[in-house]
């Protein structure tokens, strides 16, 4: 990696991880992201106050693409919701931060319909390359921990979804929550 990749990417000329990281809990277990600051700064933010609230706890990841991406993050998905999985948010939007980070394995970029400026809560990871998505998805950090757990969750055996797509999961995979947190941690090659 490139000193204006490591940048980017939160890591300092020490290789540690200058910024805040997330670490997101899941029934799997832990991942941990760096974030794209200067890319996303307003998509992050959300992301990081929704954590900080607890609002992705007990959500579950509710779409399954083995070789494309996981995708959390919808309230829907909460034990005893009524709502569809996958149509939830947190009651708002917020404005699209398009930007040039890749859509590669390990990076968590926003989920969205087909307004640019509908995201909300929900969130995919990256389990392969997706060039098809960028500039078109707000990409707002990358994988440094737990690359195991992408596997294992991207491995998940899946059903056909309402819609026909094969990614509905056969077994509740969930998000336990999201913690930020504000130490300096290794940065590694894990993505």
């Amino acid at each position: 990696m490139s000193n204006n990749e490591s940048s980017k990417a939160g890591a300092g000329a020490s290789g540690q991880i200058t910024g805040e990281t997330a670490t997101i809990h899941t029934s799997a277990g832990d991942m941990t992201f760096t974030f794209f600051d200067a890319d996303a700064p307003g998509t992050i933010a959300n992301f990081k106050k929704l954590s900080r609230e607890g609002f992705y706890n007990n959500t579950a990841f509710h779409r399954i693409i083995r070789g494309f991406m996981i995708q959390g993050g919808c309230p829907n998905t909460k034990p005893n919701a009524t709502g569809t999985p996958g149509t939830g948010g947190p009651g708002y939007t917020i404005k699209a931060e398009f930007n040039s980070q890749p859509h590669r394995r390990g990076v968590i970029s926003m989920a969205r319909s087909a307004h640019p400026d509908s995201a909300g809560s929900q969130f995919f990871i990256c389990h392969d390359e997706a060039p098809f998505l960028n500039r078109q998805y707000t990409a707002f950090g990358r994988l440094i921990a737990g690359d195991d757990v992408l596997e294992k969750i991207a491995s998940s055996p899946v059903a056909h979804s309402f819609g026909g797509e094969k990614s509905k999961p056969l077994d509740r995979i969930e998000i336990l929550g999201v913690t930020i947190n504000s130490q300096q941690q290794p940065a590694t090659a894990n993505a």
